[in-house]
């Protein structure tokens, strides 16, 4: 039920536009007609690459924008048009209206154009947002029933609905696999495409099956692996090959809430889950019962917990460790998504776990709802 996951892509902090270049970078503009808009305007373009949000934005002067730079490879980024206007004309304060469109940029001259609304611009100049407009025609079925099961979720969540949640996840699972099946086909069919990294990211998803996902990677064109994107996929792989079970599990030492330093060789000798959280993230929330129960059961029988936050406000992190009564140690460096470990691990999307045995060996991954208390079933007899 990977559509609830919290990923690090969508919420990873805006920084201003880099001015940074990668050897091979060429120039892109961006040529914006608003033809009915008579209100003072701002165009925003937020870019993901480089590991990083970047940002720039842009006047709309008599109807008209634009926008320049450079690109190493094809880009994705979101376009935002926002409206300032009074909501009464006596009235100082302002009514603040924004829509989005989501744009693959290329290098090149590209144009925009639309009437007011630029959620409905038409994009020319760019093969890959040709094909990405591809892509979004065949997956618009499935990703609008995942839209509306996301947001059910998201109703039983505020309503503390626990089974209603668990109701929803077999509906998530068979969309989600639709959803791969249209990207594999994607993918079979459009193997050169500009776009094809892109749409491997999307399959690959935050667990990466390293059997399945590598030949897939290699098959891809050596320019398309060798762009900053693909050398980034590429080191995610080799994270992948370390954290995959089986594999002995990579040692860290981070503060407690207290500020101690707390190490996961100190465990050696028991079965310790490693879990990924924020007190920001939902679904974490909602796993935490799950762990608590299986942490009640079993402690007294060689099973422990730690839970590595991805928190930024001490003071949010500990109210949610309260709230939960989360009584397991709890250790954070107070970086976000740039902890030390969780970067260590390849962690892209929260809630994530990982089970070690006594030995040091990773022996489950992301065992959620009643799995983690089967599997513990199975090894503490």
């Amino acid at each position: 039920m990977k559509s609830v996951m919290m990923a690090v892509a969508f919420l990873a902090p805006m920084v201003l536009l880099a001015q940074e270049k990668w050897k091979g970078e060429q120039a892109f503009t961006i040529q914006g007609t608003v033809t009915a808009l008579q209100k003072p305007a701002k165009v925003y373009l937020n870019i993901r690459r480089y590991g990083d949000h970047t940002l720039d934005s842009a006047e709309v002067k008599e109807g008209k924008f634009t926008f320049s730079g450079t690109l190493a490879e094809p880009t994705i980024a979101n376009m935002y048009l926002r409206i300032q206007e009074p909501v009464v004309q006596t009235d100082s304060q302002e009514r603040k209206s924004c829509d989005l469109l989501t744009v693959f940029l290329d290098k090149g001259n590209m144009t925009l154009t639309t009437e007011d609304s630029i959620s409905h611009a038409v994009v020319k100049g760019s093969v890959a947002h040709d094909d990405y407009m591809q892509l979004s025609q065949l997956l618009k079925d499935v990703n609008g029933k995942l839209d509306d099961l996301e947001k059910q979720y998201r109703q039983a969540y505020m309503a503390e609905d626990e089974e209603g949640m668990r109701k929803l996840e077999p509906q998530f699972d068979e969309l989600e696999t639709q959803q791969k099946q249209i990207l594999t086909g994607y993918l079979k069919n459009n193997s050169k495409s500009p776009i094809a990294l892109f749409v491997l990211n999307k399959y690959a998803d935050y667990d990466i099956d390293l059997a399945e996902i590598e030949p897939m990677f290699n098959r891809l064109a050596k320019n398309i692996r060798t762009t900053p994107s693909g050398k980034e996929f590429a080191a995610g792989l080799e994270k992948a090959k370390k954290t995959a079970i089986g594999q002995p599990a990579m040692d860290f030492a981070l503060p407690d809430k207290d500020g101690k330093n707390v190490t996961l060789s100190a465990y050696k000798g028991k079965y310790v889950l490693v879990g990924f959280w924020a007190s920001w993230c939902g679904p974490c929330r909602a796993e935490n019962p799950n762990v608590l129960k299986a942490y009640s059961r079993f402690r007294h029988k060689g099973f422990d917990v730690v839970s590595i936050s991805l928190d930024e406000k001490r003071e949010k992190w500990l109210a949610a460790i309260q709230a939960d009564n989360l009584a397991w140690t709890q250790v954070s460096d107070l970086k976000g998504w740039k902890n030390a470990v969780a970067e260590k691990y390849g962690i892209k999307a929260i809630p994530q776990n990982l089970l070690i045995d006594p030995n040091g060996n990773i022996i489950a991954k992301n065992l959620r709802g009643d799995a983690l208390e089967r599997k513990l079933e199975e090894v503490l007899k």
